[in-house]
C-alpha cells in the first residue's frame, strides 16, 4: 500500500474505532476492531503496527476539528483582542457541545487522555504555539506590556483554563459560558502586565 492508501485506512479506521467506543463505552484494541470490521488482524497490523499506534490515530481524529478553528482564527485578520477570544471561544463550543452530545463518551475520552497524555502532547503544544503569536500580536499593539511571551502564555492559560480542560468542562458545564470567557478575555487585555500592582506588597496579613 502507498502511504496515501495508509494515511486513508488510518483515519478511516481510528473514526470506526471511536464509533465502536461510543457504542459500547470501553476503550478499542486491534484485535476487537479487526473483529468488528470483519477484517483479517494483519491488516489492521500494517495501518497499526503497534497498539499505540490506534491511541494516537483516534487522539489525532478527536483533536482534529479542535485544530481546524484554531488554523481558522489564526489566519483570521481580525484584532488581537477578538482575535484571542475565538482562539478559546471556538474551542470551548466544540468541546462543550461534545460533552453535552454524549456525557459518557467525553468522560471515556477524558481518563483516556488522561492515560495517554503523551499522544495528545503535540496538540497541546501547537496551541501553545499559536497563543504565543497572538500574545506578540496583542504586545506590538501595546498590551501584555512587560511581559515575557512565555509567562504571559502561563498566565493566560492558567485564566481560561476551565473553558478548555475537558475535565473541567464536564465538571462545571453549567458555569461556564462564552459571555464570561469574553469578560476574561476582556480583563487580560484591560488589565494583564508586568507591573506590581501591590497584591504582592505586603510581608504578612494584618487588620485594615
Amino acid at each position: 500500500m502507498s502511504e496515501k492508501e495508509i494515511d486513508e485506512l488510518r483515519s478511516r479506521f481510528a473514526r470506526e474505532a471511536m464509533a465502536l467506543m461510543e457504542r459500547t463505552g470501553e476503550e478499542v484494541t486491534r484485535t476487537r476492531l479487526a473483529a468488528e470490521l470483519k477484517i483479517a488482524r494483519a491488516r489492521l497490523d500494517v495501518v497499526f503496527p503497534d497498539e499505540g499506534d490506534l491511541l494516537e490515530a483516534v487522539t489525532g481524529e478527536w483533536f482534529a476539528p479542535k485544530l481546524a478553528v484554531m488554523d481558522e482564527v489564526m489566519a483570521s485578520d481580525l484584532p488581537p483582542r477578538r482575535k484571542m477570544y475565538e482562539f478559546f471561544a471556538r474551542r470551548f463550543r466544540l468541546l462543550r457541545q461534545n460533552f453535552r452530545d454524549d456525557p459518557a463518551t467525553f468522560n471515556l475520552y477524558v481518563e483516556m487522555g488522561e492515560r495517554y497524555f503523551e499522544y495528545a502532547r503535540s496538540y497541546i503544544d501547537l496551541a501553545d504555539h499559536y497563543l504565543c503569536e497572538l500574545i506578540a500580536e496583542a504586545q506590538a499593539d501595546g498590551f501584555l506590556a512587560g511581559l515575557e511571551v512565555d509567562t504571559a502564555m502561563s498566565l493566560i492559560n492558567q485564566m481560561v483554563n476551565c473553558y478548555l480542560q475537558p475535565y473541567m468542562i464536564a465538571m462545571i458545564d453549567d458555569r461556564l459560558s462564552e459571555e464570561k470567557l469574553a469578560l476574561i478575555v476582556g480583563a487580560i487585555f484591560d488589565g494583564l502586565d508586568a507591573k506590581d500592582g501591590g497584591a504582592r506588597g505586603t510581608q504578612d496579613i494584618r487588620a485594615a
